[in-house]
């Protein structure tokens, strides 16, 4: 299993514009890759990329346009994009307290190893996931249980994650 290094607290990120911009001001919670056919549609692309935070630990500057919408589970999702240039910035359950954001819109992603992945079964056929790598065919049924313990075994004692004083 490989190793990675948050960097130090806050994290930043935005949009391709500049409009919208963010701070998370706690840890990461797990990073995984997402290979649902919705996140292919969504970003054209093989996959998400998806660093899941606390929705309390996001401060996110105003003007961000929010679509709702049913996921292929029937739990209704929301994503929050910049009206400018179309980015999406976060997305998440209504009513859940964590939320994913799009890793691709961070400041710095250099770092970011995922602790697996999810929706297997939908993944592009050039995408080769190892055998040792963490892998659920579809949504995970454990709340992200086991994705979360292996990005702690990957990110514990591994550097600085105290938030920058105000």
């Amino acid at each position: 299993m490989q190793k990675t290094i948050v960097p130090p607290l806050p994290l930043t990120g935005g949009c391709q514009c500049g409009l919208i911009r963010y701070r998370l001001r706690g840890r990461p919670l797990v990073f995984y890759l997402c290979h649902c056919s919705e996140c292919q549609r969504h970003t054209s692309s093989a996959f998400g990329e998806s660093l899941r935070f606390r929705s309390a630990d996001l401060e996110v500057e105003p003007g961000l346009h929010r679509i709702s919408r049913t996921s292929e589970t029937g739990k209704q999702r929301q994503g929050w994009f910049c009206p400018q240039c179309g980015v999406r910035i976060w997305h998440g359950t209504a009513g859940s307290p964590e939320i994913n954001i799009k890793a691709g819109t961070l400041d710095d992603t250099s770092w970011l190893i995922p602790a697996g992945h999810i929706w297997a079964r939908s993944k592009q056929p050039f995408i080769q996931i190892a055998d040792d790598e963490l892998q659920y065919q579809t949504q995970p049924t454990d709340d992200y249980a086991a994705l979360k313990q292996r990005w702690l075994e990957m990110t514990q004692d591994m550097g600085q994650t105290k938030a920058e004083p105000d």
